[in-house]
């Protein structure tokens, strides 16, 4: 009794003063213990990652399409797990313009009214050159009454989105590290952290640079030869200028504004480069490189860049990716498929990258959560996701296109076709009803 009171006490307070006999005796029982707990733990740890974890439908990538998709099937009664890399929501950036049928499809999802009374509706554009001189003024509503747009805030867009799912919906700081398909046409993923997950369903939302695009054999995202400054100016006393989107044109050189919200103003600069050029996260430096572009154009774009907020200031090189038929990828291979910028990047001259990734997302949920429904076997599901493709491609393409040669045309530098450009063109051939025809697209309701 004597020796166990007296090991039992040493564990808990160890005295420097013990026999050496018992100190050795007591040193070696306390590693042991702590040798076995660390075993253990590593032992469950390992055995935790080993395990794989069953999921009907996983969704990779928190951002607009990923939540959009999320929140649609949600609609339609089918649950999904979303998988972001980041450990938070990925709210940085400026704002993006949504045109009708992005309003349409948000209207459909059900948000659109939360978002709707928060950024203003924009009335109608203006076309400058670079001296000032004003080209060309447009309305929307006298082009098309039922026309909408609206610049948005990316932040309040996906919080918006986020806040239709469960908060166990989302699972963040998980990132992909590896994929593979089973005989069974599952998938499944390895996460950086060593946890695995087998997916009857994988939907890949995960952007320019997705994983599961180049697993699936798509080529990167092409440089189309353009980088691009945004920002998004904060006025607290409210800003001064009128619903309209402002453009300026230069020679290799572009801009534009146009009022978020009574105190937010969004802008660009874009500008001709042939390599994007080293990363800079700076926001002095982007600032001071901006304006350097733009140092004799209209005062009013200087200052809204003066009035940015760093946190919101970026440099990006624009890409796309072209999907030539019997070239590309099909947008599924069995029961993966992938979703807006992860299957069809476009530069931003159209303002359609968010709008058709929206899009995206009511087809898909539709056609899918029809399919899981039925009850019928994984072929249907099959199906349903290449009707998806089928159905999208012929939409997506061509706008991929036409926004891609559009900014060619804004960005040329021959001073005698900009001058072309300028005198004539703008002010006398451009019709804007045209133009404005590919927001012609109204989804199914959910």
């Amino acid at each position: 009794m004597a020796t166990s009171s007296t090991t039992t006490a040493s564990l808990a307070f160890p005295k420097p003063l013990l026999p050496s006999s018992s100190h050795a005796t007591t040193s070696n029982l306390f590693f042991q213990l702590r040798k076995q707990k660390y075993q253990n733990h590593h032992r469950s740890k390992s055995e935790m990652k080993a395990q794989v974890r069953k999921e009907d439908v996983v969704i990779v990538g928190a951002g607009i399409a990923g939540l959009a998709t999320a929140v649609s099937l949600h609609r339609l009664g089918v649950k999904s797990l979303v998988l972001e890399q980041a450990d938070s929501l990925r709210t940085g950036g400026t704002s993006l313009t949504l045109f009708k049928n992005g309003w349409r499809v948000l209207d459909a999802i059900g948000i659109a009214h939360y978002l709707r009374p928060h950024f203003l509706e924009i009335q109608g554009m203006v076309v400058k050159s670079e001296d000032g001189r004003e080209l060309r003024s447009f309305t929307f509503k006298q082009e098309d009454q039922s026309q909408e747009v609206r610049a948005v805030e990316r932040r309040v867009l996906l919080e918006t989105l986020a806040a239709q799912l469960s908060h166990d919906v989302i699972q963040f700081s998980s990132k992909l590290a590896r994929i593979e398909s089973n005989p069974d046409g599952e998938t499944l993923l390895e996460l950086a952290d060593g946890s695995k997950l087998l997916a009857k369903i994988l939907i890949g939302c995960d952007g320019i640079r997705s994983p599961i695009a180049k697993w699936m054999g798509f080529s990167e995202a092409n440089y189309v030869g353009h980088c691009a400054f945004r920002g998004l100016a904060s006025y607290s006393e409210g800003q001064p200028y009128e619903p309209r989107v402002n453009y300026i044109y230069g020679r290799g050189v572009r801009a534009g504004y146009v009022p978020v919200s009574p105190t937010k103003v969004y802008w660009f600069i874009c500008f001709n480069s042939s390599s994007p050029g080293p990363k800079i996260t700076d926001p002095s430096v982007l600032k001071k490189e901006a304006k350097e572009l733009v140092k004799n154009w209209p005062s009013e774009l200087l200052d809204i860049v003066d009035a940015t907020a760093d946190e919101t200031v970026s440099k990006t090189p624009l890409v796309d990716r072209w999907l030539w038929p019997a070239v590309s990828p099909p947008a599924s291979a069995g029961k993966v498929v992938v979703v807006g910028d992860a299957w069809h990047p476009m530069t931003p001259n159209l303002g359609q990258g968010a709008c058709c990734a929206l899009e995206d997302a009511v087809v898909l949920a539709k056609k899918l959560a029809r399919a899981i429904k039925s009850n019928e076997d994984h072929s249907s599901v099959e199906e349903a996701l290449r009707s998806y493709g089928s159905e999208r491609w012929p939409r997506v393409f061509p706008l991929t296109v036409r926004a891609y040669f559009v900014g060619s045309i804004l960005q040329w530098e021959n001073p005698l076709v900009c001058s072309v450009r300028n005198n004539i063109v703008i002010p006398k051939l451009v019709r804007l009803g045209p133009l404005l025809e590919h927001t012609n697209f109204t989804p199914e309701s959910l």
